[in-house]
């Protein structure tokens, strides 16, 4: 089969999806080996999950290997160029879906002794630490406005040219910080696809006691990183970082 752009887009956010929300499954489940292992390891797992993403990304074909709709929102603005809106979304939902099916077979047995039904849906998707709708909808805008400002600066001109690999390493270590630093209030979605494609996965899989998939939510992880990234976008556009 011949790499491309929706072909990459679909693998790294798939690998994206297993290793980041596998990370939080091996934290919240019970009777896994890193059970309770706390913050650091899941914010830690993530990073690492963005940047094998984004290699695994380009070696199937996505130069750009955005992984994220709301980095495809944010760069449609900056260059007016809105022609990977479509392919590039759906090849990330769909990435994000399969990702999240993975974990569930990989973490089969610890569903059924995990009680807990919010650990559970943890595993897939965000929860707010105090739900208000609000300060939840403007922390997900911030925490994306950051991302893609990070972005911007990593890929800016006034660097200089970066030796060839360390682009993913410098993401990763972007996301690592906004998962310290911003996480708290939300859990840090910063991607409509890292939520509502594993949330649906949540649903639809036969999870033992799995409770509610949080709908009521749900549209919060699609709707702030989209409006960070807009935001973002018209500032890489205005100033052209």
């Amino acid at each position: 089969m011949h790499t491309s752009p929706f072909l990459g887009e679909l693998i790294g956010t798939m690998v994206l999806i297993l290793l980041g929300d596998g990370v939080v499954a091996n934290v919240v489940l019970k009777e896994t080996k890193g059970h309770a292992s706390g913050w650091i390891v899941i914010t830690t797992g993530w990073a690492f999950a963005v940047t094998m993403g984004i290699f695994v990304s380009r070696a199937f074909g996505s130069v750009d290997a955005h992984l994220n709709p709301a980095v495809t929102v944010a760069f449609a603005v900056a260059t007016n160029d809105y022609s990977h809106i479509v392919p590039f979304i759906t090849a990330q939902m769909l990435g994000a879906f399969l990702g999240a099916v993975l974990v569930y077979i990989m973490y089969l047995p610890h569903w059924k002794v995990t009680p807990d039904p919010a650990a559970k849906l943890a595993a897939f998707c965000n929860a707010p630490a105090i739900r208000q709708t609000g300060a939840n909808l403007t922390g997900e805008a911030i925490a994306t406005l950051v991302l893609i400002m990070g972005l911007a600066g990593i890929s800016s001109k006034a660097l200089g040219v970066l030796a060839i690999g360390v682009g993913p390493y410098l993401v990763g270590v972007l996301v690592w910080s906004i998962g310290l630093s911003l996480g708290g209030p939300t859990g840090y979605a910063i991607s409509p696809a890292r939520d509502l494609a594993p949330r649906i996965a949540h649903a639809l899989l036969p999870i033992p006691g799995k409770g509610s998939s949080d709908w009521r939510y749900s549209w919060i992880p699609v709707v702030g990183p989209i409006i960070g990234a807009i935001l973002g976008g018209l500032l890489i556009r205005a100033y052209t970082l």
